[in-house]
């Protein structure tokens, strides 16, 4: 006879409380998770536990269904399963006991009758759990992390001696009757993460993911809150699945009124089959509680900054040449643009796609991940000298887990390609995908990534994933290899950064299709887009930030043309888009005038000037009336300045969007508020009179103000409010054409 767990756990950080019930033996149950309920004591919770217990219906079962994080059906309850598997059909509904709870690792000792109360603060709660008859063995992880985020993880262990097959295994969290909202989001290639708004109706809303990575068009994170809320305002509650691969995020009503959201890993049919003695570990599922939008994203947020590898808020300059040379490798332009990179103040220079094997288009090469002697018969050590010799950081295009048919690689070992069926999939951009989960061909991508960083000083990998896996089988078979090869790409990377303390590396997956914070544990920044049309990165860096703070968020100034959607723009607000992320440059730099390369200069020390600030600071958006302004900033942690953004995306009904307020100041603190014009002002620009003498400075031909970010040492222009004035009344905004945009920073009087 096993041992029964038997506690109660309250855990309390940053305005979240989580209660949970572990007594009597049972799974953990959260009975609250939301606003922070104070400190409890045995009575409280015994209390909100008994407040939770349903008090059942008609034609339902007679003990009260109670839902566990891993919700299980011999409960009564007929919704989704927290562990779908079975023996050849047997064993296929089982019933945990949870025999030992350990917090931070140490056991809470049990007494008799009474469950022993738990109150902690940032913690990791662990319940072990066995179901003798089924022969399984089950850990639940549940912890309250730094931002006030919950996240938890299962894992099964087979105690039997045949093989258990795992179906499904998903986390889920409570919501209140009151959360009847959802946003979630989809997208497509250069249009990543685009909302989407509907009711919670009754039945399971379920977004999968079955591309074998995030994707383009993922939910990356599902709120459910209460009608209405914004940005500003109203309770929700979110998921967020931290899985490469194939995954799920879902929300279900019941039929009886209760509510829960989660996810998981997707298993395709026969991927996770346990023998005696293995165990299969879901991914964490993340939640995040917050009044409003901002609150939920500021908690992942201060999360990922808490994290021992958070890249520092100084992030480097960056200059991508794909846009300017494509696979044209020639060292002389090459050359000529790292010249011209570090007079504008760019301090890291990447060489993308093109540098090796047969790599001439993208129909041939990926798998030979040797350097091109017919490209570069020196190898990269002319570029790369001149590049460090010029005192910026080397970076290098990789894409490791594909392969070209017309690639040495593919010709020598077919059988390293995924496929099923005896069959090759379907070309998706003349590639296939390599099979990581093969230990030789695992072997053979990782040494000579090796080689190439034993042979060169690189300091930055643009780490590419250019298709979805289709057919993903492992040979001879052809049984699914989707997990294995998540876990493959995941040890891959951990071992290049062990090797290379240091070494920063970007995941970028045909653009955003890799987003999520599984691939961050191991990564330091993601490309939001392969369009980089500032107009759209307007929608997209908004909403990629509702999971990552900007600082990850790869940024560039695009060309004057736009590549992606032919749109041209003026490079002021290319680069006022831009510079609310990590900032980089796409842009062959041959090609600008002279004036528009001092310009280009202007705005690259200006986020030099501010980029502590800019990727250090609380992300708040701006719920406005009008959907042609799109209005956001950041503010300094201690409130002591702020750099906000108001862009005009398209032609209003009005002529003027009326009043710019401007939330997240100290509202009891005073503030200077101006506006910030670097190089020629935006097109159309109709200054508000409350400008002053910045009025004066703008004439009809546009030509360049005397404003910029260095401004005199009285503090220039601008108006003095509080920050209770600045976020109730604000002030009115300036006119500017459609495409345009202004910037204003903030800074306390004090």
């Amino acid at each position: 006879m096993v041992g029964r767990a038997n506690c109660v756990i309250a855990l309390r950080a940053e305005g979240v409380s989580v209660v949970l019930d572990v007594s009597d033996g049972q799974l953990p149950a959260i009975v609250h998770w939301g606003a922070d309920l104070g400190t409890l004591d045995r009575t409280d919770v015994e209390a909100l536990i008994l407040s939770t217990i349903d008090p059942g219906g008609p034609n339902v079962v007679d003990v009260p269904v109670r839902l566990a994080v891993l919700p299980e059906h011999w409960t009564g309850w007929v919704g989704r399963p927290g562990l779908s598997g079975s023996r050849a059909g047997r064993d296929w509904s089982p019933k945990f006991t949870a025999t030992e709870v350990r917090v931070d690792g140490a056991p809470v000792v049990g007494t008799d009758g009474t469950p022993t109360m738990i109150n902690t603060e940032l913690s990791s709660v662990a319940v072990d759990a066995v179901d003798e008859v089924a022969q399984l063995q089950l850990t639940i992880t549940i912890e309250l992390t730094a931002g006030g985020l919950i996240r938890a993880r299962a894992k099964v262990i087979n105690d039997g001696p045949d093989p258990y097959a795992v179906n499904d295994c998903v986390i889920a969290f409570p919501l209140p009757q009151s959360a009847r909202e959802i946003l979630d989001f989809a997208g497509h290639w250069s249009k990543e993460r685009v909302p989407q708004r509907g009711p919670l109706r009754v039945g399971v809303h379920l977004r999968e993911g079955r591309k074998g990575r995030t994707g383009p068009e993922a939910a990356t994170l599902l709120h459910v809150g209460v009608p209405g809320f914004s940005f500003a305002d109203g309770e929700i509650w979110a998921v967020h699945t931290a899985w490469s691969g194939n995954h799920t995020h879902y929300a279900e009503r019941a039929f009886t009124g209760v509510q829960m959201i989660g996810g998981g890993e997707l298993l395709l049919p026969g991927e996770v089959i346990l023998q005696a003695g293995q165990a299969y570990a879901t991914p964490w599922i993340y939640g995040s509680y917050g009044r409003g939008l901002d609150a939920v994203a500021g908690r992942f947020h201060r999360f990922l900054r808490a994290r021992e590898n958070h890249p520092s808020p100084s992030r480097p300059v960056t200059l991508n040449v794909w846009e300017a040379v494509y696979f044209n490798h020639d060292l002389d332009h090459l050359v000529d643009l790292a010249e011209r990179a570090v007079a504008v103040g760019v301090e890291r220079y990447v060489l993308d796609d093109g540098w090796f094997g047969a790599r001439r288009d993208d129909h041939a090469g990926l798998g030979d991940w040797t350097v091109s002697p017919e490209v570069w018969p020196h190898g990269l050590h002319p570029l790369v000298d001149k590049v460090t010799g010029l005192g910026m950081e080397f970076g290098l295009w990789f894409e490791p887990e594909m392969i070209n048919l017309n690639s040495k690689m593919a010709r020598e070992h077919p059988e390293w390609i995924m496929s099923t069926g005896n069959r090759l999939p379907v070309e998706s951009r003349h590639q296939q995908v390599i099979n990581l989960g093969i230990p030789e061909c695992y072997d053979y991508i990782r040494n000579a990534i090796f080689d190439i960083l034993a042979e060169y000083k690189i300091g930055y990998i643009k780490w590419d994933h250019n298709r979805d896996l289709v057919d993903a089988g492992t040979a001879p078979d052809g049984r699914p290899g989707v997990h294995e090869q998540t876990l493959a790409f995941y040890r891959l990377v951990d071992e290049i950064k062990a090797a290379h303390p240091g070494l920063e590396i970007e995941t970028c997956s045909s653009g955003g299709a890799r987003v999520d914070l599984g691939v961050l544990e191991r990564t330091d920044r993601i490309w939001v887009s392969d369009c980089i049309d500032p107009l759209e990165r307007q929608q997209m860096n908004r909403w990629t930030a509702q999971l990552l703070p900007p600082e990850l968020l790869g940024s560039h100034i695009a060309s004057p043309r736009s590549h992606t959607t032919g749109r041209r723009h003026d490079l002021s607000f290319r680069a006022a888009t831009a510079i609310f992320g990590h900032l980089g440059i796409e842009w062959d730099l041959t090609k600008p005038t002279p004036e528009e390369l001092a310009e280009l200069r202007e705005w690259v020390s200006f986020y030099k000037a501010n980029r502590g600030l800019l990727n250090s600071g609380d992300v708040v958006r701006l719920d406005f009336p009008d959907p042609t302004v799109l209005a956001y900033g950041v503010i300094a942690p201690d409130r002591s300045a702020a750099i906000y953004t108001v862009a005009s995306v398209a032609r209003s009904e009005v002529m003027l969007p009326g009043r710019l307020r401007f939330p997240g100041l100290h509202p009891d603190r005073r503030y200077r508020i101006r506006p910030i014009v670097i190089g020629r002002p935006p097109a159309g620009l109709n200054p508000a009179p409350w400008w002053g003498a910045a009025t004066a400075a703008f004439d009809a031909s546009g030509e360049r103000s005397t404003i910029g970010w260095g401004l005199p040492a009285d503090g220039g222009p601008g108006l003095v409010l509080s920050g209770a004035a600045l976020a109730s009344a604000g002030v009115m905004a300036a006119d500017i054409h459609p495409e345009q945009a202004i910037l204003y920073r903030a800074d306390a009087l004090d």
